[in-house]
């Protein structure tokens, strides 16, 4: 029996990532649901119809599982063997699968039981499809040959053997019922052409081929293997528009989603990337295991993903209601008088006292310097709030960076914004007596690594010079406050003696009082 386990993942914006809208929309998938099948998961496919019903073919069983079921709503079990590619046909009511002993089973979903069996295939049938006038079937086997059939009859109408190693990817038109594109592991692409009974165009891949697509136009075809997903235009006789390497594995799956066609992609790297119109990742999610098979409900109201440990994971999307209810149920935090309570309270005599040790939090700059990293922690000293409201913790950083001997490592390679802040906080703070000693050695350390760049940038040489005016006036005020103390030192020094003449009547007036 299946069974499930929601996990929790969070998908948190990188470092100066771009959140565009097609970002936002990826991300109100919620976190999924794992489903844990008999095996590993080869193909999953959603009914074109609504409710959105979907397939899983897994070890010798195909599972049918509602949109919001956790569990299978109804199962296929008459496989000998393991079964492969099980899909819908476009009215949702019938259902096509191979399996590794070359047989094809059609099945009503309605019923347990085969209604046809294709015999003809030599060997394991990995790919089945209906062709879109919904009364033929296609298949594709490691026999090397490509069969259509009969669905009334039962009977092989075509066999296509122009492929040279393993058929493992098929994608019908829906325009055109005589057309269907396969891909090999021979490293071909090719579409057939029913009325003619050969190929009628070729694409080199380059690499096994493990997953073919056609966007709804048709114009476009997508093919998977190895780490390249690659886009050829069929409108110009195949010729490959686009070449994809954003995956660290065998790229083993792709689908489209309803709005927009986005390409998505799963791989055995464990992640499924999302590419916009221009072929760009928008979005990553990350899996448990790699990848084997994937597909997107028609509304994409849900990403159904296959993995190699037989887990399926699904992700549903949340809309705004669902985040209104959320907000709604939220509990309500509690009030000021629980945090207060007990604050004031005095021990009696005879208690006795268990003191709660209080746990230190390290500053950011802390943890920087903690970790040696000097520019970092230089700039998070040098922050707008830090500077302006509390500039002896700058200072401290700087004077504990000059301890450590990594002051100039700190302050080298810097931009013009990072040099416009040390030099405003320069001008600012060097005259304060607690901070113009370590500020000075700073001045000294700028104008040592920037003097040969300042002169190409206006903003910073604009500083400097100010910087050197306010330095020239305070060196002429400390000569001045010098000559200053001198004088007065003259003027201290020659009133002492007078003040001990002044001294000596009264020491004389009491030396009489005791002779007399």
């Amino acid at each position: 029996m299946a069974s499930f386990k929601p996990t929790k993942v969070q998908f948190l914006p990188k470092l100066g990532e771009k959140v565009t809208e097609e970002t936002l929309y990826w991300k109100n998938y919620k976190s999924p649901v794992q489903i844990k099948e008999f095996g590993a998961i080869t193909k999953i496919d959603f009914s074109p119809l609504p409710p959105h019903n979907y397939a899983v073919t897994a070890s010798t069983r195909i599972h049918i599982y509602g949109p919001h079921s956790q569990e299978p709503i109804r199962s296929f079990t008459r496989f000998r063997d393991t079964a492969y590619g099980g899909r819908f046909r476009g009215d949702g009511k019938l259902l096509v699968a191979g399996s590794e002993e070359g047989l094809i089973r059609l099945f009503d979903i309605s019923g347990r039981v085969a209604l046809r069996q294709f015999k003809g295939h030599s060997k394991a049938v990995h790919m089945t499809s209906f062709l879109s006038d919904g009364f033929r079937v296609v298949s594709g086997s490691d026999d090397l040959s490509c069969r259509v059939w009969d669905v009334p009859s039962a009977v092989e109408l075509s066999s296509l053997t122009e492929h040279t190693d393993y058929i493992r990817a098929l994608a019908p038109s829906k325009l055109n019922p005589d057309l269907f594109v396969t891909g090999s592991y021979d490293h071909t692409v090719k579409v057939f052409d029913m009325r003619s009974g050969s190929s009628v165009m070729t694409m080199q891949h380059g690499h096994p081929v493990e997953c073919v697509l056609l966007y709804p136009s048709e114009a476009l075809l997508v093919s998977t293997g190895g780490r390249y997903v690659k886009v050829w235009d069929l409108l110009k006789g195949g010729q490959e528009l686009v070449s994809l390497k954003n995956h660290h594995k065998t790229v083993t799956c792709a689908c489209l989603s309803s709005v927009g066609n986005k390409l998505l992609t799963g791989s055995l790297d464990r992640h499924v990337k999302v590419y916009n119109s221009s072929y760009k990742v928008v979005h990553n999610f990350d899996c448990d295991a790699s990848i084997l098979s994937m597909a997107i409900a028609p509304d994409d109201e849900a990403l159904a993903v296959g993995m190699t440990n037989g887990v399926l994971s699904v992700r549903h999307r949340r809309h705004q209601k669902d985040k209104e209810m959320l907000t709604s149920r939220r509990r309500r935090g509690p009030s000021y008088q629980v945090f207060v309570k007990g604050k004031n309270f005095v021990p009696r005599q005879d208690d006795f006292l268990v003191s709660k040790p209080v746990k230190q939090y390290l500053r950011k700059y802390d943890k920087q310097l903690k970790s040696f990293e000097v520019s970092k922690a230089l700039d998070t000293a040098l922050q707008t709030w830090t500077r302006t409201s509390k500039p002896d913790v700058t200072v401290v950083v700087i004077i504990e960076l000059n301890r450590r001997g990594t002051l100039k490592n700190a302050l080298a390679g810097r931009n013009e914004e990072s040099l416009t802040k040390i030099l405003n906080f320069l001008l600012k703070h060097i005259f304060d007596p607690r901070f113009s000693r370590p500020l000075l050695m700073v001045g000294d350390i700028v104008l040592d690594l920037y003097q040969q760049v300042f002169h190409q940038s206006p903003v910073v040489e604009r500083l400097l010079q100010r910087l050197m005016e306010v330095l020239g006036r305070e060196a002429e005020l400390q000569q001045e406050l010098l000559q200053v103390l001198g004088i007065l030192d003259t003027l201290f020094t020659s009133l002492t003696p007078r003040k001990e003449a002044l001294a000596a009547p009264p020491v004389a007036q009491e030396s009489q009082l005791q002779a007399a």
